[in-house]
């Protein structure tokens, strides 16, 4: 009987080299198949009959053993078909739907007797594969040298991409033809751009591309556990883009044990460009909710002592870094602009519970400041020891008398190492002073040194880190670490992450172009809740100091919109409590929109052009719109159908002004009330660089 089996066994595996399989509603056709001559596997992916990848390689590269790249037979093949809701803890509506076709291919390497799985799920938006390694004799303890996946695509796409650079995302998007990607051109430091032996340019992922007659495709992944983070290697003259892994210090891409698997990687589709950036599919590809206690995870709006050292108003040190040998000794001498005091937090705690917010941030509370920057030193912070002029105990006090919670800093100067080895005591100090987050930073090269933001190292600290916090019932909001993939629905308690370039840029720098944040939706966010700190009400730089020229290159109007438009669970009013005073009728939009949603709707998409976004608050009957533009005005009307038939609304409109102009008259803004219902429409007029934000609270 066994010798039977083990024919019919071969006889399968060499008839059925071929298969197709659909999504749910039939557009999407992915093709599998084996190369009959060499046993190679290869995929495409058809949309609504029309080829969107062309046959490209799947496969693994092995250290010292020979790879899982060619040799195989089809073994099995197993499908099934899924359509589940589960309920996200925080979110953009409450119930996400998870429907889609699998189907799994076992594969057999002939010549080493070893097995692959690769697995497929097919959604109405998009296509998911990944590499499972199943616990065999032959293949226990291996490591990844590389992994051969390609994406070869069929035409010269508008693309939207930032140049790879294993340590940051905080990059402003080129907008170009895949054939006119040339990274080159963008930076010379730190190895980015510069061109590889085999003529190809390694960009980053999420990447958003249109093709010429209207079709979207943004090549991702999710899920990325145990697993360094997917770079592409483009070939522009033949639009092939392969996976780049982010190496460790000695040059190895991942250490694995079987059973395991690696992440899944993503081909989002659609003819439409509201079905990718309303996408759930990079969380549905995550492992559902780990956590038995999710009550203490909850939306948070707060303020913060961190803008005022960006505009150069305070600092980050106690000392100043011209006495950072002194501080280093212990002789601490202040130079009176420091932030993070006492005092200070007082006024913002004052401000937060005055206006309704709920917690207060403080950057440069804690010893350390005055030498962290690009000294690559081990021990820099310890996360315990505030300055002489920061009382933990009094400003805690002082929240809890005032119902404001505080949010804790923790930044780590790269040194992870550092930070492990203090977490426990962080994170106890924490609970000690009531603390419910922290926001951690990853400013600078990596210590332990040669590791990468990137790699597979850094990616189980980050993970590790809201692992731990959640022992402890706390929130992790990371900054400068690898851009989510989706792990906040395993771990609810990552509630935000920044990993892209944020609103800080434009105090300092030349800025984020007002096509920014009509990019960021589509790709950085697609992973998971960003922490973009909008709400500034003070364009221009030159304000605090006119020698300088920076500014925000948007409207007050449109920074109001991004509240609705760029999604998270923790939203900071970022500028200056005075600022919001000169302005209270905006700031009113501010303090009345949510941060936790019942329902979301995308009413417009253009990727680097508008969005228009619409979101039902939680457990309320209030609506809240943003609607953003890049730097060209823009018209638009919008139905409301959205509202609840047969019943009225008051509309508060805050939108830009007549003359409003995003560089040269940013802060003329109109604000207006009107009656509305579900048939009516609103004619949206948003200034270059603008937005246009609207409430909407039912008339009783």
């Amino acid at each position: 009987m066994r010798s039977i089996h083990l024919i019919g066994l071969l006889f399968f595996a060499l008839t059925i080299q071929a298969q197709n399989t659909l999504s749910p509603n039939a557009k999407i056709q992915v093709h599998f198949e084996l190369n009959p001559s060499n046993g190679a596997a290869s995929y495409s992916v058809n949309y609504n009959n029309q080829p969107i990848v062309k046959s490209s390689h799947l496969g693994i590269l092995l250290k010292n053993i020979p790879a899982l790249n060619d040799g195989f037979t089809l073994v099995s093949q197993d499908t099934k078909s899924v359509d589940e809701p589960w309920n996200p803890v925080m979110g953009e509506q409450t119930t996400i739907q998870n429907k889609y076709n699998q189907v799994t291919y076992s594969l057999l390497q002939k010549a080493t007797n070893r097995s692959l799985n690769i697995v497929f799920k097919i959604y109405n938006e998009g296509v998911a594969f990944r590499y499972e390694f199943p616990r065999q004799k032959d293949l226990n303890y291996f490591i990844i040298s590389d992994e051969k996946t390609e994406f070869n695509l069929t035409a010269d796409h508008k693309t939207f991409w930032i140049p790879g650079d294993f340590d940051s995302q905080e990059y402003a998007y080129n907008e170009t033809k895949l054939s006119q990607v040339n990274t080159e051109t963008i930076d010379k430091n730190n190895g980015i751009g510069v061109k590889s032996i085999a003529g190809k340019y390694t960009i980053q992922s999420p990447l958003m591309m249109k093709s010429s007659d209207g079709i979207y495709i943004n090549i991702f992944e999710a899920a990325v556990v145990n697993y360094p983070v997917m770079h592409l290697d483009l070939v522009p003259n033949e639009f092939k883009l392969t996976s780049h892994l982010v190496p460790n210090a000695i040059g190895d891409k991942a250490y694995l044990q079987a059973p395991a698997v690696s992440p899944w990687r993503t081909i989002m589709i659609s003819n439409d460009a509201r079905d990718i950036v309303s996408s759930k599919m990079i969380l549905n590809l995550n492992e559902p909710c780990k956590l038995t206690d999710v009550s203490y995870i909850k939306p948070m709006k707060y303020v913060g002592v961190w803008w005022e050292m960006h505009v150069g108003k305070a600092t980050w040190d106690y000392a100043g870094s011209q006495n950072a040998q002194n501080a280093a000794d212990g002789q601490l001498k202040p130079t009176g602009k420091h932030g993070a005091t006492t005092q200070n937090t007082k006024r913002y705690i004052d401000f937060a519970a005055k206006n309704g917010f709920d917690g207060v941030l403080v950057e440069g509370w804690n010893v350390g400041w005055e030498d962290w920057f690009g000294n690559w030193k081990e021990n820099v912070f310890d996360f315990t020891t505030p300055y002489p002029d920061f009382n933990l105990k009094e400003v805690n006090d002082y929240a809890k008398s005032k119902g404001i919670k505080m949010i804790m800093h923790h930044e780590t100067s790269g040194s992870v190492a550092n930070y492990e080895r203090h977490l426990d005591r962080a994170f106890n100090l924490m609970k000690d002073y009531g603390y419910p987050a922290v926001k951690s930073g990853y400013v600078g090269r990596i210590i332990p040194r040669g590791e990468f933001h990137d790699g597979q190292t850094m990616v189980n600290h980050y993970n590790f880190v809201a692992q731990r916090a959640a022992d402890y019932k706390l929130m992790i909001n990371s900054h400068e670490s690898s851009r989510p993939t989706g792990y906040s629905r395993t771990y609810p308690n990552y509630i935000a992450a920044e990993a892209a370039r944020g609103n800080e840029f434009n105090g300092w720098s030349v800025g984020n172009p007002p096509m920014h944040e009509t990019i960021l939706p589509f790709t950085r966010l697609l992973g998971g809740p960003m922490d973009y700190t909008p709400g500034i009400f003070e364009i221009k730089m030159s304000y605090y100091d006119p020698s300088k020229t920076e500014q925000v290159h948007t409207t007050l109007a449109k920074q109001l919109a991004l509240y609705v438009t760029m999604y998270s669970p923790l939203q900071m009013a970022a500028d200056l409590p005075e600022n919001y005073e000169r302005y209270p009728d905006a700031f009113q939009f501010i303090k009345d929109v949510a941060v936790d949603w019942q329902d979301s709707k995308y009413l417009e998409a253009e990727p680097g052009d508008y969005l228009t976004i619409v979101r039902k608050a939680k457990n309320s009957e209030k609506w809240f719109l943003g609607a953003i533009t890049d730097e060209n005005a823009r018209q638009s009307e919008i139905k409301l159908d959205f509202l609840t038939p047969n019943k009225k609304y008051k509309a508060i409109i805050y939108q830009d002004g007549a003359k409003a102009d995003w560089k040269n008259n940013p802060i003329n803004y109109d604000i207006k009330t009107i009656q509305v219902t579900s048939k009516s429409k609103i004619k949206l007029n948003l200034a270059s660089g603008g937005g246009t934000a609207i409430s909407f609270e039912p008339i009783n």
